[in-house]
């Protein structure tokens, strides 16, 4: 079955297409840095952010002066209807057999490089097939795609704009009794009813199943007196968002409230910090050293992460991160703490760098209050 590709909706035509030449242009850049004069591109997230394709299984090849778009029949319209900066080529046998032969009608190539993402038998094959030489090359067009432009941030706002809305129609209809899973689908289908497709599958978590960082929604039931953790997020023009909100049902324990003052001040730190150039894992320092000050446990992932055609983009905001935020890096800002057994609380916005800052593109927590449903 193919791919719903309804919500890729671009601006009008021209303006997509000078979009498309400025990203095409930022790519042989950096290519040129690797000695390299062509680049296949295969990972499916970097073919739409330099073609504006919405299709799957299909490869890209840019040389200094072409850009082909390398598919088969089910694609083909599609490609000629989304992809006006490229070339489309309808390939007819094996997608190695079709780039390795168009490569060899491009008599000015000396030197292929292959996104590293590729699966090593194929890069063989690949390098068996053409006469020149064929090289790995690592996040070339990632890097590109870290520095969003303002139709990137315009369709990740939309994303958070349908999420949030979606929440809000969902929440009052919680009860005791419902499933983590019924909550999950209920938010999955307002945001789908409103256009979006998802970002990732939501996470809806209650009571100890919380202190699980990627926990599953299963049929475990809302009680009386217990605590939620939603995490989702829409995706709009292929751009998502991410985002994490705790609620106490009922009645708000008072260590519950304790550890969700402390994570919402941790979160506060690290956005007060946030602006182009800080090292990444100073970021996440500073959240952590709030938790710690706290006596509870920081969180084991990164602070964050950047976020556009995939929810998880470089740069990565952890300890572990050689990186510096850039102006035009999008990123999740989810400090937590997780007591086994207990509860798990994170919180979790959406934050667009600039020069002198941050805009905090979700709707930021106003209140240092536990969120309560009275259900």
């Amino acid at each position: 079955m193919e791919p719903d590709t309804s919500n890729k909706r671009w601006p009008k035509t021209q303006m997509k297409t000078d979009i498309l030449k400025n990203r095409i242009e930022k790519v042989r850049k950096l290519l040129r840095t690797q000695k390299a004069d062509t680049l296949i591109v295969t990972a499916g997230s970097n073919v739409s952010y330099l073609s504006g394709f919405g299709g799957d299984d299909s490869w890209l090849i840019l040389t200094g002066k072409q850009i082909v778009l390398v598919t088969d029949s089910r694609y083909t319209l599609q490609a000629k209807k989304e992809c006006p900066a490229c070339k489309i080529y309808q390939r007819k046998g094996s997608m190695i057999d079709a780039v390795s032969g168009l490569l060899k009608e491009f008599r000015a190539v000396k030197t292929v490089a292959v996104e590293d993402k590729i699966e090593l038998t194929v890069f063989k094959i690949l390098r068996k097939k053409l006469a020149v030489r064929v090289k790995p090359v690592k996040n070339l067009v990632e890097s590109v795609r870290a520095v969003k432009d303002e139709s990137e941030i315009a369709a990740i706002k939309k994303a958070i704009e349908i999420s949030e809305k979606s929440l809000a129609k969902v929440l009052p209809k919680i009860h005791i009794g419902i499933s983590e899973t019924e909550v999950a689908a209920m938010l999955e289908f307002e945001m789908k009813k409103a256009g979006a497709n998802l970002a990732f599958e939501t996470s809806v978590a209650f009571g100890s199943n919380s202190a699980m960082p990627h926990h599953r929604p299963t049929m475990r039931k809302l009680k009386k007196i217990d605590t939620i953790l939603i995490d989702y997020g829409a995706k709009f023009n292929g751009y998502c968002c991410d985002i994490t909100r705790c609620f106490a049902v009922g009645k708000v324990n008072n260590f519950y409230a304790k550890v969700y003052k402390t994570v919402l001040d941790s979160q506060t730190n690290a956005i007060n910090v946030l602006k182009s150039g800080i090292e990444a894992k100073k970021a996440d320092a500073s959240a952590k050293e709030i938790i710690t000050a706290s006596k509870l446990p920081p969180y084991g992932h990164g602070l964050g992460h950047d976020i556009g055609l995939d929810v998880h983009e470089q740069p990565r905001v952890s300890f572990l991160s050689k990186a510096s935020l850039q102006n035009g890096n999008v990123i999740t800002v989810e400090p937590a703490v997780y007591l086994a057994g207990k509860f798990g609380i994170r919180i979790e916005d959406d934050v667009l760098i600039t020069e002198s800052g941050c805009e905090i593109l979700t709707s930021l927590l106003k209140s240092d209050e536990v969120p309560l449903l009275k259900v």
